[in-house]
């Protein structure tokens, strides 16, 4: 009896893993604020300074990425992130996944938070960059340029 339960229990998680795994993106667009945090909310701080070394940070990518996301903070709280980290990690946002290690190890993460900040230097609002996010604009994003290196060739 008790085998049983386990394994119906195990059958049951690999259906709604498989399920979000062939999800298809545009489906359902992942978690997200529609609005800007209230100014007496105390979000997570994003990582910064001396937690930017280490071995998750050996490129200049992933330094520049929290840099910029500390910058957008606000920005990154009203978008979605497309790596689907909402329902594996439990974020809220895009900005999630920068208050921990997430963001220098996932290049969806990444190429967003970057789209999100040269489109919030053009003067796009957070509804329009979430547009571009959710048409995959974000995945033109090149890394390395954004981090401003030229590729190695």
């Amino acid at each position: 009896m008790h085998s049983r339960f386990w394994l119906t229990i195990s059958i049951a998680l690999i259906c709604v893993g498989a399920h979000a795994q062939w999800t298809s993106p545009s489906a359902e667009v992942p978690a997200f604020h529609p609005t800007a945090p209230a100014p007496s909310a105390v979000l997570p701080p994003i990582l910064h300074g001396r937690q930017l070394t280490g071995p998750n940070f050996q490129l200049a990518w992933q330094v520049k990425v929290y840099q910029d996301a500390a910058r957008i903070s606000k920005v990154l709280y009203q978008l979605p992130c497309y790596c689907r980290c909402d329902m594996a990690l439990g974020h809220r946002s895009l900005r999630s996944c920068f208050e921990g290690l997430h963001g220098a190890e996932c290049s969806t993460c990444a190429k967003e938070g970057f789209y999100a900040y040269q489109m919030t230097r053009k003067g796009w609002t957070p509804a329009q960059i979430r547009s571009g996010i959710e048409r995959g604009d974000w995945e033109k994003i090149d890394l390395e340029t954004a981090a401003g290196n030229i590729p190695h060739s």
